[in-house]
This record gives structure tokens, sequence and C-alpha cells, in this order.
């Protein structure tokens, strides 16, 4: 007879059955989170192993194979230019219909690079004509150019300062001036010094190759401490002109901001491993109307604090407007300083791209969400391309943007607020909706004026030169260094974009910075203002 069980035993049947359903749920709900765990774990490696192998453009990966047959592989892609077609005469571009097409062949050479013209002349006994005899006459030439080097030459200038005596007296002794130097008793000339600090703050050459080179050329070993030393000198006797700029520049309507790492060994209080920052400021138009020269300011800091943020901008007047990327202390500023905030598009999109770039690549389809946000900014993008090739002003950018742009914005808000809370928050994709939604208001008030840009694009470009340097010379020794430093950047880069000689100007400062007294003195010193020919 088969035996059923009582009413204990099945009630202990339900509970163990509960517990174990209980237990399986739990056990899912565990392997639910391991599994995302892993899948975060793995896009972080993945996105590590592409920043460590992946070019960081196409260029990149032509000059890591070109590096040791750079010659090889550019000439054979160039095709030998005839002589007639080495520009020397006006007719370069030949017409096309709807446009004109460059000729192929050489550019033509800077006419104002001096020329030293050697001739090629037939010898006498050739100068007679094969068919009657008659003496050649010379009816022309013939003419082609090539650009010549004159290697690096180095020179002593000798001071020598003529002494006066009384020839009757022995108390009359008097002995000529010698003009003002910004280093007395230096070893190098103002046209030395600008000449270090251009090829090393424009040209990314570290000093310690400068001294091999001077070494090099003048046959005499060059300390590389004596090289800093004067370098450090003359970048902090620039710091009143860095100053007006400082005063220009935050005078302006519209500034730009950013931040990049530095390393400075010698900090006092500091280990050498320490971060510090160089902090970059640039305005496309200074003054208060805004339609001043161009300025890109540099400033080292040993931290990344609100603190030293409010600093470095405190003298924007109310109203104007800030373009940054959204970290935190730049919202402190803004709120402060009751400033317009406008965030960077490109920042947004980036986080987007490295959640797409995470994927597998047969995965990367346009369903994918942060395509679908890629492709809603490339429409934005697409308004700002079309209003810089019609050459429009910002009255007509604006009022495209409020055709194109807002509806466009409409639709990445609809998306946004559909998807934020769908995805991981720690996740890429989820990290880039997460920035988005925070930097929302930010990055949809450019369309509020023409004037207004959608990313901080020219400031990262202004920063990057500092960035390609650092590279070369990897750190600053002092912070008097780091601060020479900064004051050369902001003078070479500011001259470089007025499109001002760089060198030249350097070598106009360094002789008349002596004689400088007060601020009018100092604000003729400005790169635009000074007397380049005075040098």
């Amino acid at each position: 007879m088969r035996h059923l069980p009582t009413p204990e035993e099945f009630d202990a049947l339900k509970q163990a059955l509960a517990e174990s359903l209980q237990h399986c749920e739990s056990l899912t709900g565990e392997l639910r989170i391991t599994r995302a765990e892993r899948d975060l774990l793995k896009e972080k490696l993945a996105k590590f192993t592409r920043k460590l192998f992946e070019a960081s453009s196409e260029a990149a990966v032509l000059q890591k194979d070109m590096f040791f047959n750079e010659a090889e592989s550019l000439g054979a892609q160039a095709e030998p230019a005839a002589e007639e077609r080495d520009g020397n005469d006006d007719s370069h571009k030949i017409d096309v219909p709807g446009h004109q097409r460059v000729k192929p062949g050489r550019k033509p050479l800077d006419p104002a690079l001096p020329r030293e013209v050697i001739r090629h002349e037939l010898p006498e006994d050739q100068r007679v004509c094969p068919h009657d005899g008659a003496a050649l006459r010379e009816i022309g030439v013939e003419a082609s150019e090539q650009l010549d080097i004159i290697p690096q030459q180095l020179r002593v200038i000798r001071h020598e300062r003529v002494k006066y005596a009384c020839p009757c007296c022995d108390g009359s002794i008097r002995l000529a001036a010698k003009p003002a130097q910004l280093i007395p008793k230096g070893l190098f000339t103002e046209s030395a010094l600008a000449w270090i600090g251009t090829s090393k703050y424009l040209d990314g050459l570290p000093l310690y190759r400068q001294a091999v080179l001077l070494g090099r050329f003048g046959g005499t070993d060059i300390s590389r401490n004596t090289v800093a030393a004067s370098i450090v000198r003359v970048g902090e006797a620039a710091q009143p002109v860095v100053n007006l700029l400082r005063d220009e520049l935050l005078d302006a309507p519209l500034v730009f901001g950013d931040e990049t790492e530095l390393q400075v060994l010698k900090e006092p209080g500091r280990s050498a491993q320490a971060k510090s920052y160089m902090w970059a400021q640039m305005t496309e138009g200074s003054g208060r109307d805004g339609t001043g020269p161009p300025i890109r300011l540099f400033t080292y800091a040993p931290s990344r604090s609100t603190k030293t943020a409010m600093a470095l901008y405190a003298g924007m007047r109310e109203g104007a407007v800030l373009m940054s990327d959204g970290y935190a202390a730049y919202d402190a500023v803004a709120d402060t300083q009751r400033l317009v905030h406008l965030g960077c598009w490109t920042h947004a999109r980036r986080y987007f791209h490295e959640a797409l770039q995470a994927l597998p690549k047969d995965r990367r389809g346009p369903e994918q969400l942060a395509a679908q946000f890629i492709a809603l900014i490339g429409k934005l993008y697409q308004v700002e391309a079309q209003a810089r090739q019609d050459g429009v002003d910002a009255a007509e950018l604006g009022r495209r943007r409020q055709q194109g742009s807002v509806p466009v914005l409409a639709e990445i808000e609809a998306l946004l607020l559909a998807q934020l809370h769908a995805v991981l928050p720690k996740s890429l994709l989820g990290q880039a909706l997460h920035y988005l939604s925070s930097q929302w208001s930010k990055l949809k008030r450019y369309v509020e004026d023409g004037r207004y840009r959608i990313d901080n694009n020219v400031q990262e470009n202004a920063i990057r030169p500092f960035c390609v340097g650092r590279r070369n010379w990897l750190f600053a020794d002092t912070v008097a260094g780091a601060n020479a430093s900064a004051n050369l950047y902001t003078l070479l880069q500011t001259c470089q974009v007025n499109g001002i000689d760089g060198y030249r100007y350097l070598r106009a400062l360094f002789t008349a910075l002596p004689n400088a007294r007060t601020v009018d003195d100092y604000a003729a010193l400005l790169p635009w203002r000074i007397d380049l020919g005075a040098s």
C-alpha cells in the first residue's frame, strides 16, 4: 500500500522547495551580476588595449612605417617636375570648368628668400654658329631654382668698453657704457636666446640636444645647465608682458579653457612622481569687444583644484562666455563669475565613439545606440560645416542653427531620456549617456547665439604643441622652469596664431626688456605692437 505523506511532511517538502527556488533565484541574480562585471571588465580591457596599440590617426601609421625609409617612400610618390614647371612664372594654374586646378609640379619657392645666381655659360669656342660661323649672341636664360641650406653658424660677440683717462692727472678715469642686457654677464646674446627658446617651444627640441648642437657648431662644450638657467631667466623676465596678455584675454567676451598634465621633478613638499598641470586659456578675439588679436595663454599650477581655476579666471566680466569640457572646476568658475557656460560636443561624441569601438567589429552597425548618437551629433556638425563653407556671419549661423540644429537636439534629448536608465551606468555606453545628461544644459546652449562655438577644438589645437613638445622633454626640472616654459609657450603660440615670426619677436623682446620700466613700456612689447625691425 502506497504511503501518503503526512501533513507535516508535506509542509516540510513545500518549505524545502521554496528554499531551493529562492536559492536558485539568488544564484541567478549573482550570475547576472557576475556576467555584468565580466562584460565591464572586458570592455575596459578592450579600451585600454586599443589605447595602447591602436594608432591615434592614419598619419601615425604612415609615420611609423616611414621612419627608416621616409625619403624612399615620399620620393616614390612624387613625380619629377620638369624644369619649365618649377614655378618661376605665374602660370602655375590652369582653368578648368567650374574651378581652378593646381598644375602638378613643385610649388614656387618663397620670393622673399635671398637669391644667389649661378650663371652657366658656353665656353668661348662653342659660341659659334655651326651653319655660317657667326658669333652667337645671348638671347635669354632658362632658369631653375633649388633650395639651399647654410648650416648653423656660431660667432662670438666681443664687447670692448673703452677706458678714458686724463693725461694730466690721475683723478679722471671714465669707462664707456654698454647697452643693458637681459642677463648681465650672460653667455648668450639676445639672438642666441631667441633661437634656443624658439627651438624648444616651437620645434620641440630639448635643451640637452641643443647643448650638443651648439657644441658641434662651435667646437666648445656648453653645459646644459647653463642653457637651462638662461632660458629660466628670460622666461621670468617676460612675466610683465604675459600679465598684460592675461588682462587682454580675461576681458574678451569668449574664453576657452583646458588643462593638461605636467611633471615637475623638484617641487617643494611633493614627490617627483606627483602630477602638476599646465592650464591653457585662449581667445579668438581679445579685448572687450572681441575684435583684438587672438591670444594663447599657458599657466603652470601644482594642482587641478577649483581654487586654482578660480584664481586663473578671476577678472572675467559677468555675462562673458566660457567654453570648456565637463570638469567640475569650470562649473564653479562659471557660477561664481556669472558666466555663460558652454559645453563641448567633441567631448560628448568621444564617449560614444569609445563605447562603439569597444564592441567587436562585426557589431558596430548603425543600429547600435552609440552609433545612433554619433550619427545625430554628426548632423549638428553638418550645419556648422556648411555654414563655414558658405562663409556666413554670426547672425546667419544663428538662424541656420535654429532651423537645422534645434530639431536634431530634440531628437538627441528624446533618445537620451529613453535610454539613460536602461544601460549599466559603469559601462562605456552608460558613461557616455550620463556625461551627455550631466552636460546637456551647457551642450544645447550654443544654438542661442551664432557667436558661440559648438566645441572646444580650437583650445585643444592650441594646447597640442605643448603636448607634442612634452613628449620630447618629458618633464620640467623645477617650478621656476615650469613657469618660464609657460611664459615662453604663451609668447610663441600667441605669435604663431597672429602670423608673427616667433624668433624675431623673442629677439626684439629680449633686446627691449632691460629698458622697460612702466606699464606703457611693457604694453609696447606685446607681439602685435613691438617693432621687429628694431632688433
